[in-house]
Parts: C-alpha cells; sequence; structure tokens
C-alpha cells in the first residue's frame, strides 16, 4: 500500500461506457464515506467531459496510459485502489497489474480472461504477495454471483455445523445486452489462440487457476440435460469457463475451507417440459456453431461486425428493464455418514447484469478494497478470497438479492 496516498479510488477508463457508469455509482456515495477519489485516462478532454458531466468541478483528473509503466506508477502512488474498466484487459492491463503490484497498490478489474488471469498469476502473485496488493479479478458478472454464492452457502452450511461438498449454479431469466467488451475479450481470445494453440489446454483445463492444479471436476461446459432439483432443463452457460476456475482458485486461496473434494458446475437453466428441452437444444446447438464460426476468418470477420464494440452499450431505458436470476443447490458432505442436507440460494438483480449490475459489482468492489481490506494477504485473489462478507454487505445495500434457505 502507497506510503500516504492521498485518494481512495483511482477510477481509471471512466470515459468508456462502463466506466462512466461507475463514475455515477462513486459520484453518488454518501457523503458519510467521505470517498477520496479521481477519474483516470489519456485523453483529458473527454475526462473533463465526464466531470463536467458528473457536476464534480473539484474532481480530480489524472493522465495515464495504459502502456506508459512510468505514468502508471504516479497514478498507483497516489491511491489505495485502482479500479479499471480498461479492457480487453489481455490487451491493455499488464502494465497497470504491475504498477499496482511495485507500489502495493489494490486494484479490481472486470476481466473475464482466463488466459489474462493466469499470465497475472505467474508473473505476479507472489511479488504482490510481498507488497500487500490485492489484485481482484473478476469483479462483475463474470464472476460474482458464482463466487460469492458458493460463499454465501459455504456459511450457511458451516452455520447449520456441516461442510458444503458440492454447488451447482443456474443462470436463469434473464435481460441484457452482450458487453462490446466482452465481445472485444473474446475475439481477442481467439487471436490468442491463433498464435498459440496451446492455449486450449488452459481453457479447458477446469483448475487452471489452482496453485499445483488438479481436482475431482473434469468439465465446466456440461450438455443439454434435466435438472430435478429446478424442474428445469439446462444448457451449457458460456462463462463457466471463467467463473468456475475462479470458485476453485477461491476455495484454494481460502486453504481449501470448501474441502479438497469440493465439486463445482454451472450451466443456464431454461423451461419446464418439452418446452425446456426444445429450447436448450436449440440454444446448445447454436453455440456450438458460433463457437465453430468464430475459427473462420470471413465469418469471424462478418460477426464482429454485427457485434457490440467497445464503448457502445444499452439506454438508461434498456439497462432498467434488465434482470438475471442465479439458483444455487448445495449439498452437504455426507462423508462420515452423516444425513443428506441441501440448501438452496438465489442471487437476483433487477438490472441489466452485463452493464447495470456489472456496474453496481465493481463499484462495491472497489469499495471493499479501500475500505474493508486492511487484513489479509495480497496477491491474485478472487472476489471471495479478498472480500466476500463485506461485499455481500455492500452489494445487499445497493439493491441485490443474495439469500439462502434450506430444502
Amino acid at each position: 500500500m502507497p506510503a500516504s496516498p492521498d485518494l481512495d479510488i483511482v477510477l481509471f477508463g471512466a470515459t468508456g461506457y462502463t466506466g462512466r457508469l461507475v463514475a455515477d455509482l462513486l459520484a453518488a456515495t454518501p457523503a458519510s464515506e467521505n470517498l477520496r477519489w479521481a477519474i483516470a485516462g489519456r485523453d483529458r478532454a473527454k475526462l473533463e467531459r465526464v466531470r463536467e458531466e458528473l457536476r464534480r468541478p473539484e474532481l480530480e483528473i489524472l493522465i495515464a496510459d495504459a502502456k506508459d509503466g512510468r505514468a502508471l506508477d504516479a497514478l498507483c502512488a497516489r491511491t489505495r485502489v485502482v479500479c479499471t474498466t480498461v479492457g480487453p484487459y489481455a490487451l491493455h492491463g499488464d502494465e497497470l497489474v504491475a504498477a499496482c503490484v511495485r507500489n502495493g497498490t489494490h486494484s479490481c478489474d472486470l476481466t473475464g480472461e482466463t488466459q489474462w488471469i493466469r499470465r497475472t498469476i505467474d508473473q505476479h502473485h507472489e511479488a504482490a504477495r510481498a507488497s500487500g496488493a490485492k489484485i481482484v479479478h473478476c469483479c462483475g458478472f463474470d464472476s460474482i454471483p458464482s463466487d460469492l454464492g458458493v460463499h454465501m452457502l459455504h456459511e450457511a452450511m458451516r452455520a447449520r455445523g456441516r461442510r458444503l461438498a458440492r454447488v451447482d449454479s443456474f443462470f436463469g431469466e434473464s435481460q441484457g445486452k452482450l458487453s462490446g467488451g466482452t465481445v472485444a475479450s473474446m475475439l481477442n481470445l481467439q487471436a490468442e489462440l491463433r498464435r498459440d494453440p496451446s492455449l486450449r489446454k488452459l481453457l479447458f483445463d477446469p483448475y487452471a487457476l489452482v496453485p499445483g492444479g488438479g481436482g475431482p471436476d473434469r468439465r465446466d461446459m456440461g450438455a443439454v440435460a434435466y435438472e430435478p432439483r429446478i424442474g428445469r432443463y439446462t444448457a451449457p452457460f458460456v462463462m463457466a469457463a471463467v467463473n468456475a476456475p475462479i470458485v476453485r482458485r477461491s476455495n484454494a486461496l481460502l486453504a481449501y475451507r470448501y474441502g479438497r473434494d469440493f465439486r463445482y458446475h454451472e450451466s443456464m437453466s431454461l423451461y419446464p417440459g418439452l418446452k425446456g428441452l426444445v429450447a436448450a437444444s436449440l440454444f446448445t446447438a447454436g453455440l456450438g456453431a458460433f463457437m465453430g464460426a468464430l475459427q473462420v476468418s470471413p465469418l469471424r470477420k462478418l460477426i464482429a461486425a454485427r457485434l457490440p464494440k467497445p464503448g457502445e452499450g444499452p439506454s438508461a431505458e434498456e439497462r432498467a428493464a434488465g434482470h438475471f436470476l442465479v439458483r444455487y443447490v448445495g449439498e452437504a458432505d455426507t462423508s462420515e455418514g452423516q444425513p443428506p442436507l441441501t440448501l438452496r440460494g438465489r442471487c437476483a438483480d433487477r438490472r441489466d447484469p452485463g452493464y447495470g449490475s456489472t456496474a453496481v459489482m465493481l463499484a462495491a468492489s472497489a469499495m471493499c478494497l479501500a475500505r474493508e481490506s486492511s487484513e489479509g494477504e495480497g496477491g491474485v485473489l478472487t472476489p471471495a478470497s479478498a472480500m466476500a462478507a463485506p461485499l455481500l454487505e455492500r452489494l445487499r445495500a445497493a439493491g441485490m438479492s443474495w439469500e439462502v434457505s434450506q430444502a
């Protein structure tokens, strides 16, 4: 941590679409928080426009380019936390992580790029532990509902004197727009795979982010199935390959609090009955066709031209119409003859998951790192391993629903 930072949070990328949403949330922070923050980026004129729109003439502007290590060092030396929306992070995040680690400054981001997370672990985890920097990836819809949902069920199971053995997460009813940043990250990943096909092994490894690797789970992308515990058909969830490794890394960083034999799986839930079977089958076939098309250069270019670009996003009315629901089913350990015990959980929000809810989750993560993260080791962390309880509290206060009940 900087010896005497005069700022709590620097929002890096405040002129982008999601960055602007986070800026609105930070500007609305209650005066009782006494939040000291600034906005940062490479274009002063655009930053001044954001400051004017926020009606915060006193808000400081810091200038730094994502590739300029010296400028980023100066930025990190000023603050406790850097909250960054500048992606794709595999292209624009390396220098900022390195600067945060050098200066002992915490950071939070919205990456869903498993290959980049693995690189930051390899390059910076030990140095971040030494400097005290908490580098917290995946602080949006990828992967807070997965990561904190499991931690919530763990705590509820522990309160009943039992250990959590397995969680299945079902991403269900939702409405929202695909993020331009997610699209850019996905296209960049395809480019990386073309340069280095060996990355495929990493991306299909359920324990890609766990020290030493290995564990009981075998596959994160499932097939069409009927799930009797929720009475719905399920299909592969495209972000499971990002979210599930984060959950497993949390378990490892928490000294295997969930157990070394803990199992986790997530999928997308659709409808009951024949309607659900048809929808799940069509979705799975469409997802396979889409991923296959991305491997063919002419089709990839055609698809990219029709998908949202970084900086693009839905209107305020469209964001307000968004929503999402995640159902969790947690099973207790019965290896020592204990009776079965099932807990059910829910995470829900009445905002667009990729923009509205994601902005809320990132802003809350930045506030947690600034206010509630004085204890614990640094490192390349996860939301649950860095700030589970205080982050859940802040998200509930922001209107998100997190609930557990006994089946």
